[in-house]
């Protein structure tokens, strides 16, 4: 049997980096085949490769064993290959069928003027053949990230895909959305579209895959099935080492001093009469359903929106924190769940990017740089969290996922922060790099620093917080000591079957 696509000995370098080399690569018609590796380790390359992002150094691409070159996306498109970034490419001022047939929108007898009812009709066509319940007609911004993740397939679908590719699909969506997303897999695949799936998501691999390549410092190491290799093996091939695993180990801190201390807190519509202590030394796991409020709280303290009502308190001091750079001030630092739009400058070098934060520690009568601390600065993170660039110098838009988080750490920690909110620390980057940051976290705490992490991951929750913070609709509903705490205690006070205030 042909397969849908094969790539044989393909290559592709960047300046400073290569990419990939020799890889080798095949999907079948009806198949969900999974690529996984460390970050860095080529998967989105070879991904943008085959939709026409990028083009290729060397190696062959074939499709239902004829070679192609896509130059561009549109390429690809033309003869069934769509992909779903991670990023989604969406404008939230555009309605769903806009976005689905954006530069293809069906036109009146004259060709001048969009036919606006053929566009929503051929939209709803496929979002009906999806199972998915969409008004075409509404605006993408106000779409929760599910739906406009939904809306990316659709839009893929409607060039009458044969082959779709999926870049970290579930990245942003809780357990009810991906067993939707799945649903909607398994039926494409019956109707013989071939999938090609990355995610990080362990937990995910047996759900959805048939096979597995797995990639490593942009080489081939193995395709294997999914059903008869175990998650241990897969990991062993993405990493090559062993992982140091990090044990639940909560601490009682309840004796600790308060770092602080947030009083009826409200700020919009998402923060409703929150309260919560934070102690020197402790892990507070924030847990809840997308929307309950959680990053609308970090961002609140953190002086990001503003404060309708509510006392601050850091370090046993009343305080206003009204901007950022007053959170800054007061020891306090904020790494958002979107690093590249919030956390990072990614048209800036990694040396740039980690001294940014204190930037006024590098200059020299408040306005030449201190270039050569600078450096020596940079040098000691990047050896301190592992961070995979081939020098300070390199943009940080070239880098992984999990290097670009690396890197916004260690802006904070430059800063020496006495509180860290940690906002999905770990979404969208591979288990060695969360290993490290869990041992990271434990690191910190261990120091003194009073940690609250965000994660929509219930694991990682349970496997790191010494509380748990849970909420839902913009309230705290429960508190529980890390020994007493399950998954199905948070769910049911997320889902607020369940309404113990905290104590």
């Amino acid at each position: 049997m042909t397969p849908l696509i094969s790539v044989k000995k393909l290559s592709k370098s960047f300046p400073g980096v290569r990419a990939l080399h020799d890889v080798q690569f095949e999907l079948m018609a009806g198949e969900v085949h999974t690529v996984m590796g460390e970050n860095g380790a080529g998967k989105s390359t070879l991904m943008k490769i085959l939709a026409g992002v990028y083009t290729r150094d060397s190696g062959e691409i074939l499709l239902d064993g004829q070679p192609v070159d896509f130059q561009h996306p549109r390429d690809a498109q033309a003869v069934g290959v769509g992909i779903i970034h991670q990023e989604l490419q969406l404008m939230n001022h555009l309605t769903v069928a806009q976005n689905m047939f954006i530069g293809r929108e069906p036109r009146g007898r004259l060709g001048l003027f969009l036919d606006e009812d053929r566009l929503n009709a051929n939209a709803r066509d496929i979002l009906q053949r999806m199972h998915v319940k969409l008004d075409p007609r509404a605006m993408v911004g106000t779409l929760t990230v599910a739906k406009q993740q939904m809306v990316e397939i659709a839009k893929a679908l409607s060039f009458d895909s044969r082959v779709l590719i999926m870049d970290e699909p579930t990245s942003a969506l809780n357990d009810a959305e991906i067993a939707e997303l799945f649903r909607i897999i398994r039926e494409l695949k019956s109707r013989g579209v071939g999938i090609v799936y990355i995610s990080h998501k362990m937990d995910e691999l047996k759900q959805i895959s048939d096979r597995v390549t797995v990639l490593r410092d942009g080489e081939y190491v193995a395709t294997v099935s999914a059903a008869d290799t175990s998650v241990e093996a897969i990991i062993g091939m993405m990493v090559g080492r062993t992982l140091a695993d990090i044990e639940p180990s909560p601490h009682d801190t309840h004796k600790a001093a308060v770092a602080l201390e947030v009083r009826h807190l409200n700020a919009g519509p998402l923060v409703k009469d929150v309260s919560f202590t934070l102690h020197k030394g402790e892990i507070l796991g924030f847990a809840g359903l997308m929307g309950a409020g959680r990053t609308e709280v970090a961002r609140a303290v953190f002086g990001a929106d503003p404060v309708q009502s509510g006392d601050i308190i850091v370090n046993g001091a009343k305080t206003t924190i009204k901007k950022p750079s007053d959170a800054v001030a007061r020891g306090i630092g904020y790494l958002s769940e979107d690093r590249k739009r919030f956390g990072l400058a990614t048209g800036m070098d990694v040396e740039s990017n980690i001294v940014m934060s204190n930037l006024r520690k590098f200059l020299s009568f408040n306005f030449f740089l201190r270039r050569a601390q600078m450096r020596k600065t940079a040098a000691h993170f990047i050896h301190l969290l592992s961070i995979r660039t081939p020098s300070a110098t390199q943009a940080v838009r070239l880098l992984s996922g999990g290097n670009q988080q690396k890197i916004v750490i260690a802006k904070w920690l430059e800063r020496d922060c006495d509180v860290l909110f940690f906002d999905e620390p770990t979404r969208g980057i591979d288990v060695g790099a969360k290993s490290e940051i869990y041992k990271l976290l434990r690191s910190l705490a261990a120091q003194g620093k009073a940690i609250v992490m965000i994660s929509s991951e219930l694991p990682e929750i349970l496997r790191m917080s010494d509380r748990i913070v849970v909420m839902c609709e913009g309230r705290i509903t429960g508190e529980l000591d890390a020994k007493d705490a399950t998954q199905e205690r948070i769910m049911q006070l997320a889902t607020r079957r369940d309404t113990l205030k905290a104590a």
